[in-house]
């Protein structure tokens, strides 16, 4: 690659990241259903003739932030998952990571939480085929367990997909407290544990 093919590589690459922080952005106020693209190029400073070089649509652009949001948490949700000594450090180890990804990354996790169930199908699909991974990632790690002995493929994946759920119902209750005092912090951490415990409690007495 020459030099200067490189350098327009580069600046190419800033466009497009600079195009996904600004519809990152927008989006703290709306969905991705009501966001234009003309919104978008003008936050960034460039025609929206330049959209198309990076983007099909903002569809399109919704599921490139997806894959920003969700594709690099796979090693972080088989951490949550893989054994530990026991239940209770495995829990706690969970929270504390679910906790600082969402300080780390407030607006992925809230666009990702609205637009789960939002009025763009292309990005609903790309949120449950990541979710789906982290299920099936999830379930490898549990299989591994010795408390997995005797549990069916069925019913892993249906234990997984109830870690991945209350996972995201962790990093919820932790973007509500965010700029809540340390008091109500604290407090969305013990929820988050509890609810864990109580998955791991009926985990533990399934097979009885």
């Amino acid at each position: 690659m020459s030099h200067t093919s490189g350098v327009r590589q580069a600046q190419k690459q800033k466009t497009r990241q600079a195009l996904l922080d600004a519809a990152l952005g927008l989006l703290e106020e709306q969905s991705l259903s009501s966001l234009g693209l003309r919104e978008v190029t003008r936050a960034v400073g460039v025609a929206p003739t330049a959209f198309y070089r990076h983007f099909r649509s903002t569809a399109d652009l919704g599921v490139a932030l997806v894959e920003e949001a969700l594709g690099s948490l796979h090693p972080m949700i088989r951490t949550t998952v893989s054994p530990a000594e026991d239940s209770d450090e495995r829990i706690a180890r969970a929270v504390e990571l679910i906790a600082g990804h969402v300080a780390a990354h407030p607006a992925h996790v809230r666009f990702i939480a609205r637009e789960r169930h939002g009025g763009v199908q292309p990005v609903r699909e790309a949120i449950r085929e990541q979710l789906a991974r982290f299920a099936e990632e999830v379930k490898a790690e549990l299989a591994k367990d010795a408390a997995s002995a005797g549990w069916s493929d069925a019913d892993l994946r249906m234990v997984a997909g109830l870690y991945v759920d209350q996972m995201l119902i962790t990093a919820s209750l932790f973007l509500e407290a965010l700029e809540a005092p340390q008091e109500e912090r604290r407090r969305a951490a013990e929820t988050a544990a509890r609810q864990l415990r109580l998955i791991s409690i009926g985990r533990a007495h399934w097979l009885d």
